[in-house]
């Protein structure tokens, strides 16, 4: 929906016929307006496996409905576990890690969760993956505008080491019976938002915008959609290795002084991530490994 009421035109059936080539049963469905794609995911994956309390953890329609706002989804009944695209023209409350608000304005931005049943040997380095998909679709420069702050932000970069935020992935799985759902939530800044929203933002404000004056969030989720699906399949095959040299090119942080939350690495140069995505940092001649978890990495100011 954009900033005077008119639905944004997504081009949903057409992506549910690309999309449904590489994950079959999947759906696409839009929302006028939804607090968060990520909770209405996890929260249908519970109410359909009766599973109301199922606990949520995080790995290291096109005719509009009155009472709902939704739009009948393409490809299969309103509600089940099967794999799902969805879409939000307006989220209210979006999430980032660790309880943080996602400020997303109506029009501006992009956002839009994947749920689907997963099975990875290994869940390390999932969101420098997710990561490495989303920038390689948007961004084809040499060197790259877009680069990657560990775990899960995209940042365009302003120089070595500086940038600011241009989006975020935040990744939740809940047990539903013997398998496990995995949410991939995604919000991305594609126009700019009002001075005052942008001044708000700690990590500062980019915009897809910047790269190419004509993006508009349905150009933008046509371009990650499929990419997505792709990297998220070929990280369950194969883990994170076969992307650990396209985040090595889009690492934010190689090199620069960060600061950490994490008790054995407060402080140091970060050093790029380890086989399985874990954050190196540097202190004297100790190397620390930090995983993703709840911890907050920084560039030293």
């Amino acid at each position: 929906m954009t900033g005077d009421g008119r639905h944004l035109h997504w081009g949903a059936e057409a992506l549910w016929e690309q999309l449904a080539a590489l994950l079959p049963g999947i759906s696409v469905e839009v929302v006028a307006r939804v607090e968060s794609t990520n909770t209405r995911l996890i929260e249908r994956a519970r109410q359909l496996s009766g599973q109301h309390d199922a606990p949520i953890s995080r790995p290291g329609q096109l005719d509009a409905l009155p009472a709902t706002g939704s739009r009948a989804p393409f490809g299969r009944r309103a509600a089940d576990t099967q794999p799902c695209l969805m879409v939000a023209e307006h989220q209210t409350r979006g999430r980032g890690r660790m309880g943080r608000d996602w400020q997303a304005a109506a029009g501006v931005s992009l956002t839009f969760s994947l749920s689907l049943p997963y099975a990875p040997q290994d869940w390390s380095g999932l969101s420098l993956a997710v990561g490495v998909a989303l920038a390689d679709a948007l961004d084809a420069a040499d060197p790259p505008r877009i680069v990657l702050k560990w775990p899960n932000d995209l940042w365009l970069q302003d120089g070595p080491g500086r940038g600011r935020k241009l989006g975020g992935v935040l990744i939740e799985t809940v047990a539903i019976g013997e398998r496990r759902m995995c949410v991939v939530g995604v919000g991305l800044n594609v126009q700019p938002q009002p001075a005052a929203a942008q001044q708000e933002m700690a990590s500062g404000f980019a915009c897809l915008a910047e790269l190419d004056p004509a993006a508009d969030a349905p150009r933008a989720l046509a371009a990650v959609a499929a990419p997505l699906v792709q990297a998220l399949q070929r990280f369950e095959r194969e883990g994170f290795a076969p992307f650990a040299a396209a985040y090595a090119r889009r690492d934010l942080l190689r090199g620069q002084r960060v600061t950490t939350n994490a008790a054995d690495a407060p402080d140091g140069v970060a050093e790029g991530v380890d086989e399985r995505g874990a954050l190196r940092v540097r202190r004297g001649d100790v190397v620390a490994a930090v995983v993703s978890g709840e911890v907050s990495v920084r560039l030293a100011q």
